[in-house]
């Protein structure tokens, strides 16, 4: 459903379509400034390159070639800055697994797709270079056969390039005879001028590669060709052979006929020195020079091998409030901070386990066979004690503090990506424990979050197949008790947990943010039921009450979407009351409290719920409408006979203090006709729990409530 109306929304584009556009959009972000094209021109190149990749990483047998092409693609549409390359092959290590939520782990294949690139791309350079090259010569030979009788300064000109140029030439008669050559050619294969001179270029063609060489001779002789490649062994004077790339062109004369070849000479050892460096550049960090998340994703899966170590420890340090930093004094403040707290890691795991940087704020260190665990501990707080040490920018002092993962498990026969989600983990408990302090993998407390985090992503999917219902709870008049209200109370009838109370529903849609969907799902829910009932009781038809979170007040279209929502349900503002738990006040500012106050202009209610004891901050009463008050837990349980008398005169002092506000007063989690019968004294109007019924009624059982009365 979400992935159908985003669709719909970009011009009937599909889920793969719309991420691959906003990863081409972040990958042209990230590298535009190094390439001479336009954003948009960018971003529909990369959205092409992207289609290849994401293929790559899911298609099997791998497809080298493609990559390979992604490579070449790069040099092909002008992007030939290495620093394109460079942000390339780092932007795509670090985002596409986690962009397209590939599944499994994909480690192993990310490395072997960003090697391809780089070699893809090394060649195309390579080619691009030799064909400039071969077309500069190429019309240098042309300009000398058409002007041999005219000038000699240009052919004084040509000589200068050809002695002077940095690529290896030679120039061979139609036997192979060696007519001339420049010095780069001497000093490639280590012969003098009179040594070289005295050679056939057969002799200095490995024996193995000759025939090679025939067939491309006979190919430029026939015409089939006009110049041709191949990767060949050269004897050098030590009697070591060299592998080069030869590209040969043949000239002919006025006549047509062949005269001589020319052959340009590049050693293959400085291409492949080229792509192991653009390899090993992908596979490093370029601010602090530790191994990047690939990479330590490559050392963690050669760890849990059948031949690795018994035991291994991973540690992740996460840097607890890195974006101030950034935000206060720029990102090259911080990544000089990235660089200080990457040589203090060294400082104390560059001799006991391999450091790499996994995140934009979080540096891992893979330890194998630790000690124990108090061993790793203790590496763990001195490297924390060392980070605390303040660097010093101008007249600011910057220290930090990291919140630190720490897991040991069995290596062999383990799984690295598997590792990892419990490091990650550990990690969140460290930070949501309070950050600046480690946190030691539990396998029951995962267990038991991992459970509630399916729960908690399953809400949209059980929303779709209409597994949440709204019931209700009666509010009763003590005076008569007749029904005066219902407060609507979302569940969720999950298939195999059964029933979940709204408390849990509300804790589990905090970790999704569907938080606001689910309210205002209930909202249409219970305010159309509401709806049906005035039209059928009219006056005694009771009043909807909802509760309203901090979390829904945020939302800029709060009012225009209530009062939607009572329009549609033919419902009056007036039989909708939000009740508002006793924080809110303190949490919502001064624009979203205006909010409230037009839904009060229009005529909906507000009741603040207060749970427990302690006066009620005036302060916060005047930031917001009320109508009235709700008490639970103590005060009310308080008033229960028997109970102590101190706690008895509090319940009694507070709802005598909130008596003076002349707003009418409820109670919830009633139990007894005791407890009802001294609230009523109190002045409390309408009651609901446990003494009126056993539970919320379905919208059926209100109906029937209603008929009777």
């Amino acid at each position: 459903m979400v992935g159908q109306a985003g669709a719909a929304s970009h011009g009937g584009l599909g889920a793969f379509e719309l991420a691959r556009d906003e990863f081409a959009r972040r990958w042209a972000a990230f590298v535009g400034p190094t390439v001479p094209v336009g954003q948009h021109e960018l971003r529909e190149t990369l959205a092409e390159f992207t289609d290849e990749l994401h293929a790559a990483m899911v298609r099997d047998p791998y497809p080298a070639g493609a990559v390979h092409q992604v490579g070449r693609s790069l040099v092909e549409h002008g992007f030939v800055s290495v620093a394109t390359l460079e942000k390339s092959l780092v932007f795509l290590g670090e985002h596409l697994p986690d962009h397209f939520e590939l599944s499994g782990d994909r480690s192993h294949r990310l490395m072997s797709l960003l090697g391809g690139i780089a070699a893809g791309y090394g060649e195309a350079l390579r080619d691009r270079t030799l064909e400039q090259q071969e077309l500069a010569q190429a019309a240098a030979f042309r300009s000398i056969r058409d002007a041999e009788s005219a000038l000699r300064a240009s052919e004084a000109k040509f000589r200068a390039v050809f002695r002077t140029s940095a690529v290896a030439i030679a120039l061979t008669g139609m036997a192979s005879e060696l007519l001339d050559f420049n010095d780069a050619l001497l000093n490639m294969l280590g012969y003098s001028a009179e040594e070289l001179a005295s050679l056939n270029a057969q002799d200095i063609v490995h024996p193995g590669d000759q025939p090679t060489v025939a067939t491309l001779r006979e190919a430029l002789r026939s015409g089939a060709r006009e110049h041709v490649r191949a990767e060949l062994r050269l004897l050098c004077k030590d009697g070591d052979y060299l592998d080069v790339l030869i590209a040969v062109a043949l000239v002919r004369d006025e006549a047509g006929e062949p005269a001589y070849h020319v052959t340009m000479i590049e050693s293959l050892d400085e291409v492949r020195a080229l792509q192991s460096q653009l390899v090993r550049q992908s596979l490093n960090d370029v601010h602090t020079g530790l191994a990047n998340r690939p990479q330590f994703l490559g050392w963690l899966e050669s760890t849990v091998g059948t031949k690795g170590p018994a035991s291994l420890a991973l540690v992740a340090f996460d840097i607890d409030g890195f974006r101030v930093v950034n935000d206060a004094f720029g990102h090259d403040v911080g990544n000089r901070l990235l660089t200080v707290v990457a040589g203090h890691l060294r400082t104390v795991f560059g001799g006991v386990g391999q450091l790499a940087r996994i995140g934009p704020d979080e540096f891992g260190v893979l330890i194998r066979d630790p000690a124990d665990i108090p061993a790793v501990v203790a590496l763990a707080e001195e490297a924390v004690d060392l980070l605390a040490e303040p660097v010093w920018v101008g007249d600011h002092g910057i220290g930090v503090t990291a919140s630190v993962g720490i897991v040991l498990q069995p290596a062999r026969g383990g799984d690295a990506a598997e590792l990892m989600r419990c490091l990650d983990v550990t990690l969140r408990w460290a930070k949501d424990d309070g950050k600046a302090q480690w946190a030691l993998y539990d396998r029951s407390r995962d267990q038991r979050d991992r459970e509630r985090l399916v729960l908690a992503a399953s809400i949209a999917g059980g929303l779709e197949q209409g597994e949440f219902r709204v019931d209700y709870e009666p509010v009763y008049a003590l005076a008569g008790r007749s029904l005066i209200a219902v407060e609507a109370r979302l569940g969720w009838d999950h298939p195999e947990h059964g029933l979940l109370d709204p408390q849990s529903l509300a804790s589990l849609s905090a970790c999704t943010g569907m938080a606001v969907r689910l309210g205002r799902w209930a909202m249409e829910q219970a305010c159309r039921q509401a709806g049906a009932w005035y039209a059928e009781f009219g006056p005694r038809a009771p009043v909807l009450t909802m509760d309203l979170t901090a979390r829904q007040c945020q939302e800029p279209e709060l009012v225009a979407e209530v009062r939607r929502i009572l329009r549609e349900a033919a419902l009056p503002a007036s039989m909708l009351r939000f009740e508002l738990a006793e924080q809110l006040p303190a949490l919502i500012n001064e624009d979203q409290a205006e909010e409230l106050d037009i839904l009060a202009g229009h005529g909906v209610r507000f009741v603040l719920d207060q749970v427990g004891g302690g006066n009620i901050p005036v302060d916060k009463l005047r930031r917001i409408p009320l109508h009235g008050l709700t008490f639970q837990g103590f005060p009310v349980h308080g008033l229960a006979e028997g109970s102590n008398r101190l706690d008895e005169s509090a319940a009694v002092a507070l709802l005598g203090w909130a008596r003076t506000l002349g707003l009418p007063l409820y109670a919830a989690g009633v139990g007894t006709a005791y407890e009802a019968r001294r609230l009523a004294e109190l002045g409390v109007t309408g009651a609901q729990g446990p003494l009126f019924g056993a539970g919320p009624l379905t919208a059926d059982e209100v109906r029937r409530v209603l008929g009777r009365a």
